[in-house]
């Protein structure tokens, strides 16, 4: 569909919330199309494709919303949804925060294309998609060791959308991705070990070679076989740059404004404090070219910016839609995302951390004997103090070198210390959403044998 047939329909329902009474609305218009291929054993597995239009209205009455959404594009359930949104909205709890941007404060100039979020060529067929599976699933069977392949997939996804409200705002822009995966077994009966690869960029030129992907699972998988339990203690533990983002993204829910206009965050009093090691910081930056987390404005039509979140450790900004930062006296950064059938909330997109000077094995030659983590399984986190306790996998180290695979451990710590205590090493892949590196911390408990 056009972005003039998405504009067009945004403003439908726009017109169809006036007429029905509301005093503010805005709409969403998207339309999305994925194809999904999956193989395993040789033979085709699975095979899924869906597109279609969605459309979402939010309706405001004084203090009050509500939210609407179908699938639907005809007239009629265009001023059915904002009939049946505004009789929401008067039965709705007043909130005294909700509303639209001022006019000034939204949107006006932007470059969706300097952002290359949509990679324009063709649509890949599903033989095309299917052929990368099979090589990413034959890739990992030829690793010595690997025994099956629990699945191997390859996927492609397209998406545009439109915003639009009654304050004058009225944008849209797209989105693309390619990607491909594969999961591979080591092992028999009980001894069967798993782990995966997977790649993903916004462009298919940009795609990594899927033989490449199946060959790095099955090599993974294989690295894990026969693994021991850790010893019990206090070590030094590194997060591999696999699931080292997970750390930052605590941090980030910690501020999101949700959970501090709650009070419900471990961080709730750390604004201005130090949460990161001196000489770190972590920025938010939007406008990454080809990378998925990057927006020309956000779900408000609020203009998006760089922002540093840590500026040299210290706490530097929440994550703020409209209505959180009311709620705290403080303006948005621009932060809301949406869906078709809720309001804004505020969310993240991307993010860098400072890198360190050091590679991931030299933090392994540092550490001297510890626990480096590939993966996690299970997890109890304490969103209001902060207590970690995580189940994890991954590797024993022992005089700086890695010596044989672990599981069956938990990792423990309060976030707000470990956080503290990081070093990072310099290995973040640069078309990640979430640029973080390995990230190494002294001094964790470790539940193992």
């Amino acid at each position: 569909m056009s972005d003039t047939r998405l504009s067009d329909l945004t403003a439908a329902l726009l017109a169809a919330a006036t007429k029905a009474g509301a005093h503010a609305a805005d709409a969403i218009a998207v339309d999305g199309r994925a194809v999904s291929i999956d193989v395993r054993a040789g033979a085709l597995e699975q095979a899924e494709r869906s597109e279609g239009v969605e459309i979402g209205l939010r309706v405001l009455i004084g203090g009050r919303q509500a939210c609407v959404s179908a699938s639907d594009i005809s007239a009629r359930t265009i001023a059915d949804m904002a009939e049946r949104a505004v009789a929401m909205a008067r039965e709705a709890p007043e909130d005294p925060y909700a509303g639209l941007a001022d006019p000034d404060q939204i949107a006006r100039h932007w470059d969706s294309a300097a952002l290359e979020l949509e990679d324009t060529s063709p649509e890949p067929a599903a033989a095309a998609l299917e052929r990368d599976a099979r090589e990413a699933e034959a890739a990992a069977l030829a690793v010595a060791g690997v025994t099956q392949v629990q699945s191997a997939s390859a996927s492609y996804s397209r998406r545009r959308l439109h915003i639009a409200a009654t304050n004058g705002f009225s944008g849209g822009y797209g989105r693309s991705s390619r990607s491909v995966s594969a999961v591979a077994i080591s092992g028999e009966g009980l001894s069967m070990e798993r782990d995966w690869a997977a790649e993903s960029r916004t462009f298919q030129a940009d795609l990594p070679d899927a033989a490449s992907v199946g060959a790095q699972a099955g090599h993974r998988a294989v690295e894990r076989a026969q693994p021991r339990r850790p010893k019990t203690g206090a070590y030094p533990v590194l997060f591999d740059e696999r699931i080292a983002g997970s750390l930052i993204g605590h941090l980030l829910a910690a501020i999101n404004g949700s959970a501090i206009a709650r009070g419900a965050s471990w961080l709730r009093d750390g604004m201005g404090t130090q949460v990161l090691p001196a000489g770190l910081s972590l920025t938010e930056e939007p406008h990454r070219p080809r990378i998925s987390g990057s927006r020309p404005f956000d779900a408000e039509g609020l203009p998006t910016a760089r922002r540093a979140i840590v500026s040299e450790g210290v706490l530097q900004s929440w994550t703020l839609d409209l209505a959180t930062a009311r709620k705290l006296g403080l303006q948005s950064t621009a932060s809301a995302s949406r869906g078709t059938s809720s309001p804004p909330s505020p969310s993240v997109g991307n993010v860098t951390l400072t890198p360190g000077s050091a590679s991931r094995d030299d933090l392994i030659a540092q550490m001297g004997t510890g626990l480096l983590i590939t993966s996690f399984i299970g997890s109890t986190i304490n969103p209001t103090t902060g207590d970690y306790s995580r189940g994890a996998s991954g590797f024993w180290v022992e005089n700086g070198q890695i010596a044989y695979p672990v599981n069956e451990c938990t990792v423990a710590g309060n976030l707000r210390e470990m956080l503290l205590r990081i070093t990072p090493a310099n290995d973040a892949r640069a078309h990640l959403s979430h640029l973080v590196p390995s990230l190494l911390i002294e001094g964790l408990t470790l539940a193992g044998q």
